[in-house]
């Protein structure tokens, strides 16, 4: 009886809010039983259950049913590997396997090219014997040597890689060199040098680049098997040098392929602004160089651009070698011809490319010689003039004509392609900056 007058006072003293709880709780739980009652039993759903067989076809060839119990391992190359412990962390227990790859002339890569990094694959039996190999090639060739087991026999052969491509973005700006400011965003040498490439015929790379010079660029990075191989081509890139933005656009079409401008206008110059190959070596070189004997009279002629001796040089456009030899103070001189009466001079070089000699006909971009000191020259440097019948122009201000533009019923198709490279170009447009700041 004590017991009972006590639970009934522990009710009667439960706040309100206990009681309300309890009743949602309650209707909780009936509403949990509910939904569990509404399951049909096992012997419900055996009343609809039927069984079907169907054939099915198979779609595995003869070569894939058996291998069917195959492994399929991939390994990247770590410093001081060699192919044994390779292939041993690739599963592959075969010795006769190995005894060809150490044999065979066509295999000799995969023990020369064993370069930390490299991702090699391979697909071995159960037992752990090599039924294929797959190892990239050095060099930019998309190439792989691969082994592959056939009619119970190891064959070995160079493939081309089948590589699939993925779009990327990146922006920055000069602050001190162009491969310092590619270098601050991760964007690839080969990208950077596309670039320079592609908007050699309006800025001269090798003295028109000021602080604050800014660039976009939308670019292809090519996949081998999900992993990054090498860098693509530029799709898009826009540069603002000295305050004008220069812009580009790859457009392939059955007429041809090239980069244009957002109005269709062709981004190829008859003459490049540079006669020197641009690299990391030549990035810092921008300042003019003056005759020790003469002063300043060689700025009204021509352009002296310092650079390293050995440093190669460039037809600034397509023509024929007019003259390569020496001659008084500009010692090694090359002279082509082009178009339209006029003529371009390569004073002071080291030597001439194999090849060329008068009559050769060269084309925009060759390289045609090597930068010295030859002649009545101090130090190294590249002498490089530009006439037209005769008479001297600044390779620096002469107005270069482009290639034709984009035909009329061209422009629609244009347009469909590069307005989303536009839209891109506008997006990152300082993007990177940003986070580097």
């Amino acid at each position: 009886m004590r017991i009972l007058a006590h639970l009934q006072a522990v009710r009667e003293n439960r706040p309100r809010h206990f009681w309300a709880g309890a009743a949602v709780a309650g209707v909780s739980l009936f509403g949990m039983v509910a939904a569990f009652g509404t399951t049909p039993d096992n012997m419900e759903i055996r009343d609809f259950q039927r069984t079907v067989v169907e054939p099915l076809a198979l779609t595995l060839g003869a070569a894939d049913a058996s291998e069917s119990g195959a492994f399929v391992r991939e390994e990247r190359v770590q410093r001081g590997d060699t192919v044994a412990a390779l292939l041993s962390r690739l599963g592959v227990q075969d010795e006769q396997a190995f005894a060809f790859l150490r044999q065979q002339p066509e295999t000799q890569a995969l023990f020369r090219q064993l370069r930390p990094g490299k991702i090699i694959t391979a697909r071995t039996s159960e037992a752990g014997e090599l039924l294929a190999l797959t190892f990239p090639l050095n060099g930019q060739t998309d190439t792989a040597l691969v082994v592959e087991k056939q009619n119970g026999k190891l064959l070995a052969s160079e493939q081309t890689h089948a590589l699939s491509a993925q779009t990327a973005m990146k922006s920055g700006e000069i602050r001190t060199s162009l491969f310092a400011a590619t270098d601050a965003i991760g964007l690839p040498d080969a990208i950077a040098m596309q670039m320079v490439d592609i908007f050699s015929g309006d800025i001269d790379f090798h003295r028109d680049l000021r602080k604050g010079d800014r660039f976009s660029v939308v670019y292809e990075t090519l996949f081998d098997q999900g992993q990054p191989a090498r860098a693509g081509r530029v799709l898009a890139a826009e540069f603002t040098n000295g305050g004008k933005t220069f812009s580009a656009f790859w457009f392939e079409s059955e007429n041809g392929q090239g980069y244009y401008t957002a109005e269709g206008k062709s981004i190829r110059k008859t003459f490049l602004r540079s006669p020197l190959e641009f690299s990391r070596v030549t990035s810092g070189f921008s300042q003019a160089r003056f005759h020790p004997i003469h002063q300043s009279w060689r700025a009204h002629k021509g352009v002296d651009y310092g650079a390293p001796i050995g440093t190669r040089i460039k037809a600034t456009g397509d023509g024929i070698v007019e003259f390569a030899g020496q001659q008084n103070g500009y010692g090694n001189l090359l002279v082509i011809r082009h178009q339209g009466q006029v003529t371009t001079h390569y004073g002071h070089l080291n030597g001439f490319a194999p090849g060329i000699r008068k009559g050769v006909r060269v084309s925009q971009g060759d390289i045609i010689g090597y930068v010295g000191k030859t002649g009545w020259a101090t130090g190294p440097h590249l002498h490089y003039e530009f006439r037209t019948n005769g008479v001297h122009q600044n390779p620096l201000a002469v107005v270069l004509p482009s290639a034709p533009p984009l035909a009329a019923n061209q422009m629609a198709e244009f347009k469909t392609q590069t307005d989303t490279l536009a839209y891109r170009l506008d997006r990152i447009r300082g993007m990177n900056l940003a986070l580097l700041d």
